[in-house]
Parts: structure tokens; C-alpha cells; sequence
């Protein structure tokens, strides 16, 4: 079935500019504050620490999901209905994963307030889009759409519903793409250790914490 080879590119590229927008702003928004959980609390637990160390955790998972996501759809959105591997059992799972993503953002300020507050936005942004998107596969393939939103949840992972293939073709380009795009998460570690260091130093003010 054919159609217009920048249908979902229009509707994507709005959606990949409001995440590095969001991405960037909320780093920015963390000049302003910093957690209240010091480094050695009592009770010995580095609380601070442990967040961080699990949003990296979070941020690894978001960049490989992307990853392999990408081995699967990329490309092949508007030319054939993608059921396998990860949208076997979820129907937006690389938006799931930017999700994830965005937790482990969040979580590098070493509070949890801000993880929770980047997951919501991400999603909310994200959700619409996919909403989208919808309306055009339903489009394009009719029937066997409806027939797998039916079957698969759109933003949860359902492992018992898990199909794979026997091979994948490989579009490096995408494959490259969705990396480079990845890495906007990971830059957060070093971005927020950066913060941090410049506020101990006393080079950036803190206007509130949070915990």
C-alpha cells in the first residue's frame, strides 16, 4: 500500500524537537536546585548516589530498548505492519524506552521528584503523537491494525505476548540515527555531575532543594 514517503516523518519530527527541548530544559532547570540528601546521610545510606546510580541503570536500558526497537521498525513504519520482536508485545515500545529514558534524566539530579516529573512530561508528549500515528496505520492497514491494538497494550510491556523473527534487515542509518539520538540521555550523567561540582564550588547559586 502506498503512501506519501514523509507521512510520519511529519508527524515525528515535531515530537523529536519537543524531546531534545524538554531534554535540554530540564537540565537547565536543575541549575536551579540540587538534592537535600547529602553525600554520607545518617544511617550510612547514600541515598543521593543510589538515585543516580539507577537512573544511569534506566538510561542504559532506554538506550539499548531504543536500539533494538530500531532494528525492527526502522524504516518499515509506513510499508508494512511491524508485530514482532519488541511491538509483539508492546505497540510503541521505542517511546516507551524515550520514556525510561527520561526517568534516568530526572533521576540524575539524585532526587526522585524530578525522574517522575521528566517521565510524565516525556510521556504526555509522546502519548499524543502516538495517538497520531494511529489514526495513519489505521489507515494504512485496516483491519490487521485494529486486530493488533487490540491484542498488544500501547505503552506497557506484555512478555507473554513476546514473536520474534528469523532475521532482521538492518538500515544502518537508522540504526546510527536512533544512537546519536540516545545519547542525549547519557549526556545527562556527566551534564548533572558538572551542575553539581559548580554549585559545591559555589559558581552557581541553589535557590531550593529537593527531595
Amino acid at each position: 500500500m502506498q503512501t506519501p514517503p514523509k507521512t510520519f516523518g511529519h508527524i515525528q519530527r515535531p515530537r523529536i524537537a519537543a524531546l531534545w527541548i524538554v531534554t535540554l530544559f530540564l537540565i537547565a532547570f536543575a541549575l536551579l536546585f540540587q538534592s537535600a540528601w547529602k553525600l554520607y546521610p545518617p544511617g550510612g545510606v547514600d541515598l543521593q548516589l543510589t538515585i543516580r546510580i539507577a537512573g544511569i541503570g534506566l538510561i542504559g536500558t532506554a538506550i539499548l530498548g531504543r536500539l533494538w526497537c530500531t532494528l525492527y521498525i526502522g524504516g518499515k513504519k509506513s510499508v508494512m505492519l511491524v508485530d514482532d520482536g519488541p511491538y509483539s508485545m508492546c505497540r510503541n515500545p521505542l517511546y516507551l524506552f524515550s520514556i525510561i529514558g527520561a526517568a534516568g534524566v530526572g533521576a540524575q539530579t539524585g532526587s526522585a521528584a524530578p525522574a517522575l516529573l521528566c517521565a510524565i512530561v516525556v510521556h504526555a508528549i509522546l502519548l499524543r503523537t502516538a495517538t497520531r500515528e494511529e489514526h495513519l496505520l489505521k489507515k494504512l492497514f485496516g483491519q490487521a491494525y485494529l486486530d493488533y491494538r487490540q491484542r498488544v497494550p500501547a505503552f506497557c510491556l506484555d512478555c507473554r505476548l513476546f514473536v520474534d523473527r528469523e532475521t532482521i534487515e538492518i538500515t544502518p542509518r537508522r540504526l546510527y540515527g536512533t544512537l546519536i539520538d540516545s545519547l542525549v540521555f547519557l549526556a545527562a550523567v556527566p551534564a548533572m555531575f558538572l551542575v553539581e561540582y559548580l554549585q559545591d564550588e559555589g559558581y552557581l547559586p541553589v535557590f531550593f532543594s529537593l527531595y
